[in-house]
């Protein structure tokens, strides 16, 4: 946890100009939830703090070298009476990697709904952890296995790394998810810590709907775009649930949407991106 806090605590450069880092062991390319964080970082630390972010939408444009810092460069769009908006891009040698636009609203009342949580998910207590089923696929796990994970997950179905074949096809992907430790009662913080968490798992709905896994005998993935919408105060350090589903996938691409739920049934958080998915050896 504290290597993720640590990772979003961004260095000012001057001129809403921020620099981050990437964690020393990690995937081949950066992680996009990290890049989508840290420009959400960058464009926070421009706006008032009395507005929070309700929306965010971003593209991920090239892959990024984990080597390498990531310059941040924030673009103040509008300030106005209700609303602030930001543009915020990632630049890695002379080049975007990521551009984020996120729109920041002052606190007001008015209507209150929403969809009810799923009735039918086990508690994050009764489905195994990511340790226990790292034990079971151990030729499988990779450097998932050894890298630091920050967010605690607990899928309530077979992960998308699993063997081809142990998967069966399911039409929603639902997974318990926590920060693993802590926080400061910072809402900043929650909400990056939250758009991190976010893209861990979503594409993985698209491969759920057809029984279909990650790595040799499935496929290899990269996001294209990631889209969130806050709805409600929450703690990113306490359980959520992340209730996704794949409406269409069709031309290697696949388009994923995502809920998030409190243990107590609030909804937080809704996500929408598109991925790209080619067949290994294809």
């Amino acid at each position: 946890m504290d290597d993720l806090v640590r990772l979003l605590d961004l260095e000012a450069l001057g001129d809403d100009r921020f620099q981050g880092v990437s964690p020393p062991v990690g995937p081949q390319r950066v992680f996009g939830g990290q890049v989508a964080a840290q420009a959400l970082v960058a464009a926070g630390r421009t706006v008032e703090r009395t507005r929070t972010v309700h929306s965010l939408h971003g593209y991920f444009v090239r892959p990024g070298d984990p080597e390498e810092p990531i310059t941040y460069a924030v673009e103040n769009i509008r300030d106005g009476r209700s609303f602030s908006v930001r543009r915020s891009v990632a630049q890695q040698h002379g080049k975007v990697i990521f551009f984020m636009s996120a729109s920041f609203h002052r606190q007001e009342e008015g209507l209150d709904h929403a969809e009810p949580a799923p009735l039918d998910v086990p508690a994050p207590d009764e489905v195994p952890t990511m340790a226990e089923r790292f034990a079971k696929y151990e030729d499988r796990a990779g450097i998932w296995a050894v890298i630091p994970r920050p967010i605690d997950l607990r899928y309530v179905g077979e992960p998308g790394w699993v063997p081809a074949g142990d998967r069966p096809a399911e039409p929603r992907q639902r997974v318990w998810m926590r920060l693993d430790g802590k926080l400061p009662d910072d809402p900043v913080l929650h909400t990056c810590v939250l758009t991190f968490a976010s893209d861990l798992t979503l594409l993985d709905s698209i491969l759920s709907a057809h029984g279909a896994v990650w790595g040799p005998g499935g496929f290899i993935g990269a996001s294209l775009d990631h889209a969130m919408w806050f709805h409600r105060p929450f703690r990113a350090d306490e359980w959520f649930l992340y209730d996704t589903v794949s409406p269409s996938a069709s031309g290697a691409r696949g388009l994923a949407t995502g809920r998030m739920f409190t243990l107590d049934g609030r909804h937080i958080a809704t996500t929408v991106q598109e991925g790209l998915l080619r067949r290994v050896g294809g």
